[in-house]
């Protein structure tokens, strides 16, 4: 038999951020069918959103104080487990209870479970890999996220085309295959200790760390300045261009996913011949051009194209912030890795909230709410000036 090795690892934490991928985005493609089949209004559906970010928060936190206890193989397969869960009992339970919202809930609600460990296992696992670039390694990891986000569209787009929307729950089903097939997986590939040395710095150490509080703000604007866009990229196809919304939502955020993933991609390509910094301050100015154009463009061609830059220009802020602070951190640890993806997390619900709210209260324009999310990339700007200050002084003291 061939001896699996970090490779394997590696490539078994691909298929997961694809898990990642199907349990966030796969269930928000069937709401309006939840509402017709189980005759549930916009507010439950809206409650929906809010229960699995609220559990994903909270499982964010929780592992900060328990994966290290627990140990990552056990939980890396627990996370697959409930992500299976999950899709299956959202096809099953709602037709088995009496009143078919809860079922709804307790489906959200495990999948959400796996979603978050998954979150924050799977970057460290990799970072611990023995790699040789590990900047070049994070960013194509976090691009199947991406990958698995674009195939969820298109394959239940094709799927539902060929076979009709009333066989959502047999695609439920198929989609479980998938972390069922990678938990197997995890029960072989050699899981590596992210700090060999044993030297991890407590929460306490981390709390009064001014170096990683600027880092928790980095990953706040790196959520947001994803998803003030990405949220709303299918609503400005839609509107924008007149199209149905199955050609909205690939005009929309299939596009935004693309151009996303694209951009970690070449980084994970090229990335040993890319200053990570300068590539992210780049992405960060680019950002910014991303936005104007959305938000001022009479256009609404070139508004999507500002789209498409956006989720070019936001694609290296998740990883390339993780990399960052797994070089100035050192002892970090799973503690630094959890509270790095519930703020990520944060921004990912402020940036759409934000953007929605301040389209509200200027007469109902998304441009405009975009137009004032701006705020998100220009802190990531000056965040990345300010790293970069602390980063040159180390070296100074190193020299």
């Amino acid at each position: 038999m061939h001896r699996l090795t970090y490779e394997s690892t590696i490539r078994s934490c691909f298929v997961a951020y694809i898990v990642q991928a199907i349990v966030v985005n796969f269930a928000p493609l069937l709401f309006v069918t939840f509402q017709q089949t189980f005759a549930i209004g916009l507010r439950e559906i809206t409650f929906l959103i809010t229960f699995t970010f609220a559990i994903q928060l909270v499982i964010d936190f929780a592992s900060a104080y328990l994966i290290d206890r627990i140990g990552y193989r056990r939980c890396m397969i627990a996370a697959h487990v409930f992500s299976a869960a999950g899709l299956l009992l959202i096809s099953e339970l709602p037709f088995i209870l009496g009143d078919p919202y809860p079922a709804l809930l307790i489906s959200v609600a495990t999948y959400a479970i796996g979603g978050g460990l998954l979150e924050v296992l799977i970057s460290p696992v990799v970072e611990a890999c023995p790699t040789r670039n590990k900047e070049k390694a994070m960013s194509m990891l976090h691009s199947f996220y991406c990958w698995g986000f674009v195939a969820v569209i298109l394959i239940s787009t094709i799927f539902f085309s060929v076979f009709g929307i009333q066989s959502w729950r047999t695609l439920a089903r198929l989609w479980a295959v998938v972390p069922l097939a990678n938990m197997i997986a995890f029960f072989f590939v050699p899981i590596y200790d992210i700090l060999p040395d044993g030297r991890k710095s407590g929460t306490a150490a981390l709390f009064s760390n001014g170096t990683f509080w600027l880092l928790f703000f980095m990953m706040i604007a790196s959520g947001a300045s994803e998803q003030a866009v990405g949220q709303w990229a299918s609503t400005f196809a839609e509107t924008g261009l007149g199209v149905s919304k199955t050609i909205g939502d690939l005009a929309g955020p299939c596009l935004f996913a693309f151009m996303q993933g694209l951009s970690r991609l070449i980084f994970g390509r090229y990335g040993d011949r890319i200053d990570l910094q300068r590539m992210m301050r780049a992405s960060a100015i680019l950002c910014c051009i991303s936005y104007l154009l959305a938000s001022l463009s009479p256009d609404s061609v070139l508004s999507l194209i500002g789209c498409a830059l956006c989720g070019l220009s936001v694609g290296i802020f998740w990883p390339g912030t993780f990399s960052i602070a797994s070089s100035i951190l050192k002892g970090g640890g799973t503690a630094m890795f959890a509270f790095l993806a519930l703020a990520g997390d944060v921004g990912c619900a402020i940036g759409p909230s934000l953007t929605g709210l301040a389209a509200d209260m200027l007469g109902g324009n998304i441009s405009s709410g975009i137009l004032c999310s701006m705020i998100f990339p220009v802190f990531m700007l000056l965040a990345l000036l300010g790293i970069g200050r602390i980063k040159a002084g180390m070296a100074h003291k190193e020299s």
